[in-house]
């Protein structure tokens, strides 16, 4: 069971983004201090720095620490005795390398939304600022902190599915069947190449999956072939759709299937691991339930909080209720802020987190997807 009793100090963390309306703004405050880790003192909330204010003081933030932007946030707290020591970034694709930069050089740990750049040799310089400086840099790959995705990872590790064969990975959402962007302010700026970069779906949904495929198995990517197609035309260049299949340095073979024109489907986030003796497969909407398939014998539904999982994992233990009782999406966030905290005192002892490295490996997955779809296809090295 979860154990709320820590001795860590609360961080002084602030938001770059996330103001009023920003689902995902609300998803890392209500992460960040579910257990009393991260002190929210600071923020520049938004592009209309009087609305960011009026929203930062409704948080509790003192005004004179609302900023109208991040350059002068970081300016500012930094001559303060009590400045902030974290940040974390939610705001549009185009601006994460350049606030992640300018955060680092701060001396600030900071949490980054996904993807994390535009290419890999930008994720690569913010993987080498952080390493010289000694901080945390985590990826928000916010699904990772189910105790039940753990659990999968632990039965790939202690080899119950024998060597693995088949990864087969997909988020696929029908919210956005229509041109939903001519409404909405958060699909509008997905679906500019400015703002949202060379993907769509690839970036804002695949890379999710694919990194709880990379997560689980451990498996590298030898090559990779790509298809995407714009089926709301206005979209075009980016994909609202796109099929991928991936070749593993170790012979397995996967697929992933990322898009937002699944018309009907509610998330449709699954993951199904295919080994030589068994498979298990996990769904999104029922996180707490984890499928384990045994050639030649009846399905098993394992359930999260149970003492026959794996209970010496970290992850799989960090149950926050007990079985029997759902646990969801902020429950999986609020575990991965735990443990950003954890490694940001110094204190992680090994303890996974996804971190800029994941960053890297999804910004490659976009790359190298973009250069197969534009070349009709084409295989390429990953």
């Amino acid at each position: 069971m979860f154990n709320e009793e820590h001795q860590l100090t609360p961080l002084r963390w602030a938001m770059v983004g996330g103001g009023r309306g920003s689902e995902i703004g609300h998803a890392h405050r209500a992460a960040a201090q579910r257990d009393g880790l991260f002190q929210l003192v600071a923020g520049a909330f938004d592009l209309d720095a009087e609305r960011g204010r009026d929203f930062g003081t409704r948080l509790g933030v003192d005004a004179q620490r609302c900023y109208p932007d991040y350059a002068s946030m970081l300016r500012a707290e930094a001559v303060r005795d009590d400045g902030i020591q974290a940040v974390s970034i939610a705001t549009p694709n185009s601006t994460h390398y350049a606030i992640g930069l300018a955060a680092l050089k701060a001396g600030l740990h900071v949490i980054c939304e996904k993807p994390v750049t535009f290419t890999v040799a930008e994720a690569q310089q913010l993987k080498a600022e952080a390493q010289a400086r000694g901080l945390v840099f985590g990826v928000m790959y916010g699904y990772s902190g189910y105790p039940m995705l753990h659990q999968a990872r632990a039965m790939v590790q202690a080899g119950e599915l024998g060597d693995i064969r088949l990864v087969n990975m997909q988020f696929a959402h029908g919210f956005h069947s229509q041109p939903v962007e001519q409404t909405s302010s958060g699909a509008k700026w997905r679906t500019s190449p400015a703002v949202s970069g060379p993907t769509y779906v690839l970036g804002d949904l695949g890379t999710h999956t694919f990194h709880l495929g990379q997560f689980i198995t451990g498996l590298k990517v030898e090559r990779l072939l790509c298809h995407r197609q714009s089926f709301v035309a206005t979209r075009a260049p980016l994909e609202d759709n796109a099929q991928v299949l991936l070749q593993y340095q170790s012979g397995a073979v996967g697929s992933l299937w990322a898009s937002a024109v699944n018309a009907g489907s509610m998330h449709q986030q699954k993951i199904r691991i295919v080994g030589e003796k068994a498979s298990l497969e996990w769904w999104d909407e029922y996180p707490n339930q984890l499928r384990h398939e045994v050639q030649n014998q009846p399905v098993r539904i394992l359930e999260r909080g149970m003492g026959y999982l794996a209970t010496d994992d970290p992850g799989v233990a960090c149950n926050r209720i007990g079985g029997g009782h759902a646990e969801g999406f902020f429950e999986s966030w609020a575990n991965l802020y735990h443990r950003y905290a954890t490694a940001m005192h110094g204190a992680a002892g090994g303890l996974w987190y996804p971190d800029i490295d994941d960053g890297i490996e999804g910004v490659r997955l976009l790359e190298c997807c973009v250069e197969s779809a534009d070349n009709d296809g084409a295989w390429v090295a990953f």
